[in-house]
């Protein structure tokens, strides 16, 4: 094995024949004694040239030792699987003669494809000393670069190249902070006052790598999604600095106020980037879509739309899909295809991430079979999905309980040749979840483990969910724990959850102590573990205690459309039909709050325990009025109202009748 090879070259001479001589020395493991080589000139119809070099070493007995000789290295194969590259300079006489074209030999087992390199003669006087920097390729090939023009180039610096909307980093690039980018990083994420932040980099030299460490620091923030101390830094650079920005900080602006759902500066710093006469880039117009979706001012985003085709500019598909991925946020799930209807229209190109979010559009407004319409046409297009697509189509499936539908994909998906990661082994544990089997959650957990995957934060929580759905508190708590033993802190869901199987179980006392520990463990508690404490409440029959919760949640304004729910259902079960009225009027006259089908079908199955038939089918009528598209828990609630075989009848036949008439907006 060959330890160590260096060559040394000393100063050829021409001879007549026009050869060049020199001796080399290889120092290593193995005694190889010097030998010289020599290199015949290239005629203007020859390619390539090798040299021969003899060998007394037994180690390379039959083996053919072929040199091929570059401008600054030779590389010397003795085998098919090793290579030595011997680095040395090549120093020229100042004689006139031919120039010399030096074989590169790439691969050993293809000596046909060679390339020519050209080596100029010089003075060895007049050669200037190059500090060349030294990386390897993705090919795993050595490279030099010039480090005076790394910084404004491919691979060096990341100004006007550093951010792409969606990833933070462009081809898969991220920031490498010097140690002054660190300095910068640690002072805007530590410092709370912006103007002695601003000071404090108003002290460093405007240099052109000062520009450079603040962008790649900005890049780093967005990773870690700190919008806060992004706008500081932008805002230093647009205001205070002495650069003038580009268009990837006001991209940077815009996507940190729309994070911050503040619309006004967004639109702000969109008409100062058209005032420093710099060009919008398609991610320019992406984050205003973003911004405008996650506010819910959807038609300020169509009006994005239209300034683009009033300046001549289609909407491309990154345009489209951060359209769809903010109306996802948004739950705007009938916008969303509208816009991936108009998007076909336009005949814009699909891409994979769009199939991708209309799977996910579907799914998550429970629509499995629409998901897949969505898939099979991504695949008669021969649109290649991706890992992300597969978990998309298990996630839909397993909304819905449908745990072999959501095992088919996940089998499809190994076939296709995607590993599975934990977030696919999570929307199979969750299908399991939904359907009522936890043991077989849990068997996916075990199976998650043998694989090699390791379990994170959600995969305990879907195993504590599974269990509470279930019934089994106490194998709940026990995973609970568990999670806390591996050193992971639970987070609010993990706490709403646990919180959850208790109530199920009727546990309030459990659920008190599951709250009071939320308090001491720093968290404050969120709308959904109070909505969870509420239906514990609800079903102990401690009304009381729900309506004090209900009415300090009012105060709060933390009450959304699940906390009524609760409220309805529970006083539906307990026969208070009056305060459910009342409740249910209560939720009518808050701002922003519409009752969805599961506020309807509680509302009815009250009236439905009594057998007021009448009174449901009026509740039914309201509910079709308002907008509200019944589902199966709805048509089983009102045959449940029936007492006689008439009734029966003429609830089946309004069920079949709306079945057939209905215009569901999910057309593929």
């Amino acid at each position: 094995m060959i330890d160590l090879v260096r060559l040394k070259t000393h100063t050829g001479y021409n001879s007549p024949k026009g050869e060049i001589l020199g001796d080399f020395s290889v120092f290593s493991s193995c005694k190889c004694n010097p030998s010289p080589f020599t290199l015949h000139p290239l005629s203007e119809t020859t390619t390539s040239s090798r040299i021969f070099v003899p060998c007394q070493s037994s180690l390379f007995h039959n083996y053919q030792k072929i040199f091929t000789l570059s401008s600054f290295a030779l590389t010397f194969y003795y085998s098919l699987h090793c290579r030595l590259r011997l680095e040395a300079p090549l120093y020229y006489p100042p004689v006139a003669g031919p120039r010399w074209r030096i074989c590169a030999c790439g691969n050993m087992q293809q000596g046909t494809s060679l390339h020519d390199a050209e080596v100029n003669s010089y003075r060895y006087g007049e050669r200037k000393k190059k500090y060349d920097g030294a990386y390897i390729d993705r090919d795993g090939a050595a490279r030099t670069f010039d480090r005076k023009k790394m910084s404004r180039k491919r691979g060096g610096a990341m100004r006007g190249r550093g951010w792409k909307y969606g990833s933070g980093f462009v081809d898969g690039v991220f920031p490498v902070l010097s140690p002054m980018a660190q300095d910068i990083l640690a002072l805007v994420q530590n410092g709370t006052d912006v103007a002695k932040v601003w000071e404090s980099l108003d002290n460093i030299p405007p240099t052109h790598s000062l520009w450079d460490d603040i962008l790649n620091v900005a890049v780093q923030l967005r990773l870690n999604r700190q919008w806060d101390p992004i706008i500081t830094v932008c805002e230093w650079i647009v205001y205070r600095s002495s650069f003038r920005p580009d268009v990837i900080c006001y991209n940077l602006l815009i996507d940190a106020y729309g994070r911050k759902r503040r619309l006004d500066k967004a639109e702000s710093m969109y008409a100062a980037l058209l005032e420093a006469q710099c060009v919008p880039t398609e991610d320019t117009y992406a984050l205003l879509l973003r911004a405008y979706c996650n506010a819910g001012s959807l038609h300020r985003a169509e009006g994005v739309i239209s300034e683009m085709r009033e300046h001549g500019i289609p909407p491309s598909a990154t345009v489209y899909n951060a359209y769809l991925d903010g109306l996802l946020k948004a739950r705007c799930t009938e916008k969303a295809v509208e816009v991936y209807q108009r998007m076909k229209r336009d005949r814009c190109r699909t891409n994979t991430e769009t199939y991708t979010l209309m799977i996910n559009v579907y799914g998550k407004s429970k629509q499995p079979m629409s998901a897949m319409k969505v898939f099979n046409e991504m695949q008669s297009i021969g649109c290649k999905a991706n890992i992300c697509t597969y978990t998309a189509l298990v996630n839909a499936f397993a909304r819905e309980g449908l745990c072999e539908k959501a095992e088919e994909v996940f089998e499809e998906m190994q076939q296709a040749g995607h590993e599975p990661d934990v977030y696919a082994y999570n929307a199979l544990m969750e299908a399991y979840s939904r359907a009522g089997f936890p043991q077989g959650a849990s068997e996916i957990f075990s199976l998650m483990q043998h694989m090699g995957c390791e379990p994170d934060r959600a995969s305990y929580n879907i195993l504590v969910d599974a269990y509470g759905r279930a019934g089994l508190h106490r194998d709940a708590e026990a995973v609970f724990e568990s999670l806390k033993q591996q050193g992971m802190a639970p987070t609010m869901k993990s706490h709403m959850l646990l919180l959850s199987a208790h109530a199920r179980s009727g546990n309030v006392a459990r659920c008190e102590e599951v709250l009071a520990q939320l308090h001491k463990s720093g968290l404050t508690p969120d709308t959904f573990a109070l909505n969870a404490m509420l239906n514990a409440y609800g079903r102990a029959g401690r009304l009381g205690d729900m309506e004090r919760l209900l009415a300090a949640m009012e105060h709060r304004g933390s009450c959304d459309v699940s906390t009524y729910n609760v409220v309805v259902n529970a006083y539906g079960r307990a026969g208070y039909l009056e305060r459910m009225e009342a409740a249910f009027a209560s939720m009518q006259g808050k701002r922003g709050l519409a009752a969805d089908v599961v506020t309807w079908t509680s509302r009815m199955g009250a009236y439905a325990r009594k057998k007021e038939y009448r009174r449901c089918l009026e509740i039914f009528e309201e509910m079709v009025d308002a907008g509200c598209y019944p589902d199966g828990g709805t048509a089983k609630v009102l045959v449940a109202a029936c007492s006689d075989q008439r009734q029966v009848e003429q609830v089946t036949a309004i069920v079949r009748s709306m079945h057939k008439e209905a215009k569901t907006l999910f057309t593929i």
